[in-house]
């Protein structure tokens, strides 16, 4: 596999998984490796987008964890996308991931509405004029509301996915208020709501949630999920979730 400048492949230490990165661009982090073992029960042979797909982290660790039919990779930056598909052919996984290359507000031009079983999505973080933004174009786009809002991927998760399709997310803890109101707004009944913390003894940073579209009410508020321990190792389920749970 020929890399381009500054690219390197990582090696995912699961099932002999592997993805191309570039240290200059937006690398993925253990948010995308939790969003992925969150969402490992979508259903068997499911139809699945994985909205803002970057390198396609998500999607190349679901196609191991699961017993998914296939997944749809949407990212809008082109090399990005590129990297993604290339990823995608180093781990001989066509037949199950296909990346494309859009923005999320024109899938329906690939996409049907109301085809689409379950969602995953690792979005930009941060609203657009907040925080620092002298950031290189690829990680302004990554990490802030640039190219499409919280609102705008809720509610074209709704027109995606079928009556009681599921779609997983994380997102910052701060924008908890948010998450839920644009899920009830656009029908997508929250269902499972899990925190996640830096230390035993710190607030949340990160929140893990599963919505199902036009669902009864009823919220399931699952243990924090922490992160380090006090010596700063990784706690047992961190180990079990990244395949290393002995190597302490």
């Amino acid at each position: 596999m020929d890399l381009l400048e500054n690219e390197r492949i990582d090696d995912l230490e699961f099932k002999n998984l592997k993805i191309i990165q570039n240290r200059l661009g937006f690398c993925f982090g253990i948010d995308s490796v939790l969003l992925s073992d969150f969402a490992k029960g979508i259903k068997k042979n499911s139809i699945v987008v994985d909205i803002g797909t970057g390198t396609g982290i998500i999607s190349i660790l679901l196609s191991a964890k699961t017993d998914i039919k296939k997944i749809y990779g949407i990212e809008i930056q082109e090399d990005v996308a590129n990297m993604a598909k290339r990823s995608v052919a180093l781990n001989e996984l066509e037949d199950k991931i296909e990346v494309i290359n859009t923005n999320i507000k024109d899938i329906f031009n690939f996409l049907e509405p109301n085809k689409i079983d379950a969602i995953v999505t690792n979005p930009p973080y941060m609203k657009l004029n907040t925080g620092a933004q002298n950031e290189e174009k690829k990680k302004l786009i990554s990490r802030h509301e640039v190219e499409c809002t919280l609102e705008d991927i809720i509610k074209i998760s709704y027109k995606l996915l079928k009556s009681n399709g599921e779609f997983y997310m994380v997102h910052r803890a701060e924008r908890i208020v948010d998450i839920l109101y644009y899920l009830r707004q656009y029908k997508l009944e929250p269902k499972v709501l899990r925190f996640i913390q830096p230390k035993e003894n710190k607030e949340p940073n990160l929140v893990l949630i599963k919505a199902v579209k036009n669902a009864g009410y009823q919220l399931t508020l699952e243990k924090p999920l922490i992160i380090y321990n006090n010596d700063g190792s990784y706690t047992d389920e961190i180990l079990e979730i990244y395949n290393k749970k002995g190597e302490k």
